[in-house]
């Protein structure tokens, strides 16, 4: 018995290395500092020690985490490099036929500690995310080409992710359970009117916008179509369907006019500047108790949840083009994480009975252990209950430096230089040319905006 608890407290201990960080120590507090560093003038400061971590349990989130932070910096080969690392373990997980000696390692221990202990795998919104910044970060280098392979990627993993969706539902039973009910009504107000995890208009704009600019109009109108049926009101949007409607000489053109107005055409020498902004951070995902009763007695185990948010609803405002701009809203990617979390809910709750009742097994069979041996032993019984406390930890991994909203801008406007400022931020000079598209991307994190901008 006591040998059993040494290596009890042995395992626990090997856990808390590298390759389990997130099972004893919660991620949002593993990524709080590097969030910070998004707001200084040394965003990159310590990604070596952010990137070691790549090759561990949870790689490929900290490869998304690398990721974004080198491309929020500028870096985007560096940026490229990661988020390839974390395409390439993605791919792992689909080609993966067979039950390799890791995973049933990691499926055991997370039998009696939490799911922390499971490789990280990544909802499909995060997954679709890394191909669309990919695809930004083969634009920003200069290929287009390779930007289009990326957001056909994208496309084609929404398409996938709806469909696994549906297929997992239909195997999924319901569990009663007070709490997670509540849970579930509190999380679905947060959402506002976005339904999933898996569609997300944001990823159709950017296929969409690269479409339009390798002058590929029809396949332009189909993403765009596709982001205006999730995201309906964005009026820039709308503009995009009418103008392509009438440029492709399309049935729905009189439809189109009539719901959102004449389609605005560029005059001779004006260019177009197309504006992407990205505002704060997705929130962190926090931890509710949840209790199961297991014959007669009321065990407590640990989810992870998100708090009620506040809408983001203030419009970026552009400065410096003539008449102000104002950007409007494509994308809540807050929504999407937490659409993702209520989808993955029902599976959690069962693991989580699954554990409390081996925990409560494991912590009957020390009590058994200890009357046997006339309380000679009573510590494993104590030993066990911290054992129980300690290692329930609720899953609380996400990709925390995903920005929180997307808005997009547009305008036709003359060729020439301009000045330009986003709410609050420093100036910026841009460059128009006519008949071209100049395309800024505006990040802001905390209180940082950087601009990265490219003449298509």
């Amino acid at each position: 018995m006591l040998k059993s608890l040494s290596m009890a407290f042995l395992l626990m201990v090997g856990l808390s290395g590298c390759a389990y960080n997130s099972v004893f120590v919660n991620y949002p507090s593993q990524i709080a500092p590097y969030k910070q560093q998004l707001s200084s003038d040394y965003p990159t400061a310590n990604i070596n020690d952010l990137a070691d971590n790549i090759n561990g349990n949870d790689g490929l989130l900290y490869a998304q985490e690398s990721g974004r932070i080198m491309q929020v910096a500028g870096d985007f080969e560096r940026s490229k490099a990661y988020y390839q690392q974390a395409i390439s373990a993605y791919q792992a997980f689909d080609d993966k036929a067979i039950i390799s000696a890791s995973k049933l390692g990691s499926g055991a221990s997370s039998l009696l500690l939490n799911d922390n202990a499971i490789p990280y795998r990544g909802p499909g919104y995060e997954r679709i995310m890394v191909h669309q910044y990919q695809a930004l970060n083969y634009l920003f280098s200069g290929d287009a080409q390779g930007a289009l392979v990326e957001v056909r990627r994208s496309n084609e993993l929404q398409s996938i992710e709806q469909a696994r969706y549906q297929k997992s539902q239909k195997s999924v039973q319901n569990m009663a359970n007070g709490t997670i009910d509540a849970q579930m009504a509190q999380l679905s107000q947060s959402t506002g009117s976005v339904t999933s995890s898996f569609l997300n208009a944001y990823s159709y704009y950017i296929t969409g916008l690269l479409h339009e600019l390798a002058n590929e109009p029809n396949d332009a109108f189909i993403d765009y179509r596709k982001a205006a049926q999730i995201t309906p009101d964005n009026q820039y949007l709308q503009q995009d369907l009418v103008r392509l409607a009438k440029q492709l000489a399309m049935p729905q053109l009189d439809e189109f006019q009539q719901r959102w107005g004449e389609a605005v055409m560029p005059s001779e020498g004006q260019g177009q500047v197309v504006f992407i902004v990205e505002r704060s951070f997705v929130p962190e995902k926090q931890s509710i108790t949840v209790p199961f009763p297991i014959n007669g007695n009321i065990q407590s185990a640990s989810l992870a949840t998100y708090q009620p948010q506040r809408q983001l609803t203030t419009a970026s405002l552009i400065q410096g083009l003539g008449d102000n701009l104002e950007a409007q809203n494509i994308a809540n990617i807050d929504a999407l994480a937490i659409n993702a979390l209520k989808e993955d809910l029902p599976a959690a709750l069962f693991r989580q009975a699954a554990r409390i009742y081996a925990k409560y097994e494991l912590n009957q069979s020390v009590q058994s252990g200890s009357r046997r041996a006339n309380n000679q032993v009573d510590a494993g019984a104590l030993v066990m209950q911290i054992f129980n406390v300690i290692s329930e930890q609720a899953d609380r991994r996400s990709w925390l430096t995903l920005p929180r909203q997307a808005q997009i801008a547009k305008q036709f406007i003359d060729a020439g230089d301009y000045d330009i400022r986003l709410n609050n931020s420093q100036n910026v000079k841009i460059e128009v040319k006519p008949s071209r598209t100049t395309l800024i991307w505006a990040i802001e994190t905390g209180n940082r905006t950087r601009f990265y901008s490219i003449i298509i």
